[in-house]
């Protein structure tokens, strides 16, 4: 699950930040390319140039430090990830991580989480999540002893989905002139299973509506629960979980700061506190550089974009480019993804304490994922539709040294912007009583589920802080606080805008609406970029 915390510093304050400061160090001579934002997608297509052709890469960042949804944010004794919190594919020999071992040079390590790395519960009742597509069938099985068959269909449904999206993504990297000729083919077999939604798919192989329920129970990786989701996107987060989930080790600023020196080798560099306000065309509507927001423009002949696409497309290009209108209007023909909200709970820890948890905790008051959404939707006086609870101290086997006698836990659950839009044009910690009264209603509920689903907590919460889908407008620059971009519905999948290439020349899409959400869902963004730009799939072999 994916979040944005509440938390802005000084660059010069923050331990471990990533990129210099804009203002402090303006760029100096002719880059090769330019990269708005460095989220992982960025991060990623800068490194690729780099490494694989010498390119001199420069990343611009508005925020105080590089990386996105994988930098930290620090309260005294403690420290929170705000959007990596298990990834999965990072064993030895699997291509992402071949991927990640590349563009990090080998310079940053991961650490197994648990065999049991998810637990669903519904009710009072527990189902875990094994490590090993053959272990985890035969978990299902102990639990639904009936539904045996039903489980295997399930799993192949999953693996030939999940392979089909290979080509389907690959596509989207090719040459517009190519793309038109074999795309139609390469997207086909993919989009036979994302146009329909997850809960279609699952009722054709079932009508247990508790398995599914399990099956479905990580609905909140992609934030949709079954009935709306695309059973594309959900094939995608099932099969990268399979063979069980990973963490950072050292945290995830550990991730950019990896990447960062691939870039700067080149004679790349990451500014921060960087805010570009326009994609630059010249009179044949080819992107020839950016200008930045205090008016100093800046040129390369090869412009990437991690801004997201509706900002690109919406904010950054001027409103006369040609095809501009016709991308907008089918990015915003996708309704926007769903806010968040994270509860930040740090604890003390007793010397030799072992931690409160290590298994990521899914809860959920029914097996009716979309009813439940619906009802709390209407009245967020309703039970939460579902919560996530993780335990980052405990996945990185470095943070007791960093913070002794210290942990931290981490509480998500969905919340829609609408319930803070009255707020939007308030500012940061100057919002309103109105608003603080909410907050802490909020943060009151959920720590109350945190005691009820982890009762060992009681009495060593030390510090609570809670973050809202306007935190999320305020860091990473969503218009409604959306973590995860135009929602993974079917329609998403057909969106032709949503790719690397764009409408305009020498202009690039990278991150992750260059494919799916997800720390590794930006990775593929950035590779698919990169491979545009270079014309050869960097991903090839892997």
């Amino acid at each position: 699950m994916l979040l944005m915390s509440t938390l802005t510093l000084a660059p010069d304050t923050i331990p471990g930040n990533t990129g210099v400061s804009y203002k402090r160090h303006p760029p100096e001579g002719e880059f090769d390319a330019i990269v708005i934002g460095s989220g992982i997608g960025g991060l990623t297509s800068a490194a690729l140039l780099a490494q694989r052709a010498g390119k001199r890469v420069l990343v611009l960042e508005r925020h105080y430090t590089a990386g996105g949804f994988t930098h930290v944010f620090h309260r005294p004794g403690y420290e929170w990830d705000v959007g990596v919190h298990y990834i999965g594919q990072m064993g030895a020999g699997a291509p992402m991580r071949a991927l990640f071992d590349e563009i990090t040079e080998g310079r940053l390590q991961w650490s197994a989480m648990p065999e049991v790395y998810d637990r669903i519960r519904i009710a009072d009742r527990s189902y875990d999540f094994m490590s090993g597509a053959e272990r985890f069938a035969e978990r299902m099985r102990e639990y639904f002893p009936r539904d045996g068959a039903a489980i295997g269909r399930y799993l192949k449904e999953v693996r030939d989905a999940a392979h089909a999206s290979r080509l389907f993504f690959a596509e989207r990297a090719l040459p517009a002139a190519l793309a038109r000729v074999a795309g139609p083919l390469l997207r086909r077999r993919f989009l036979s299973y994302a146009r329909r939604t997850t809960a279609e798919t699952l009722a054709r192989l079932t009508n247990n509506r508790e398995l599914i329920a399990v099956l479905t129970g990580q609905w909140g990786d992609y934030g949709l629960p079954p009935g709306q989701s695309s059973f594309g996107m959900h094939a995608t987060i099932a099969a990268h979980y399979l063979e069980g989930a990973f963490y950072p080790v050292g945290g995830a600023s550990r991730i950019a700061a990896s990447i960062a020196p691939s870039i700067e080798r080149a004679g790349g560099r990451i500014l921060v506190g960087a805010e570009v306000e326009q994609i630059l065309l010249d009179a044949r509507h080819r992107a020839i550089g950016v200008r930045m927001a205090d008016g100093r423009e800046l040129r390369a002949p090869l412009i990437l974009s991690d801004a997201g696409a509706w900002n690109t497309y919406a904010r950054l290009l001027p409103p006369d480019v040609p095809g501009r209108a016709r991308a907008l209007a089918e990015i915003e023909g996708i309704p926007k993804s769903i806010g968040h909200l994270c509860l930040y709970v740090g604890l003390l820890r007793d010397p030799g304490e072992p931690e409160f948890g290590d298994t990521n905790l899914w809860i959920y008051p029914s097996a009716d994922h979309d009813g439940n959404l619906a009802r709390y939707a209407a009245d967020p006086e309703q039970p939460f539709p579902g919560l996530f609870i993780s335990f980052p101290s405990a996945k990185d086997p470095e943070f007791a040294q960093r913070h002794p006698g210290r942990a931290t836990i981490e509480v998500v659950t969905v919340a829609p912007y609408g319930w803070f839009e009255r707020w939007a044009d308030t500012r940061w910690k100057r919002r309103g009583p109105d608003y603080d009264a909410f907050k802490q209603s909020l943060t009151a509920r959920m720590r109350t589920e945190l005691e009820r689903h982890v009762p060992a907590v009681r009495g060593k919460i030390d510090y609570c802080e809670l973050s809202t889908p306007l935190s999320t407008r305020q860091f990473a620059n969503y218009l409604e606080g959306q973590v995860y971009g135009p929602a993974c519905m079917p329609e998403r999948f057909r969106a032709r805008a949503l790719s690397p290439r764009t409408t305009v020349r020498n202009l690039y899409l990278t991150g992750a609406d260059a494919a799916v959400p997800g720390v590794t869902g930006a990775l593929v963004g950035g590779a698919l970029a990169a491979s545009g730009v270079l014309r050869r799939n960097v991903m090839a072999g892997r």
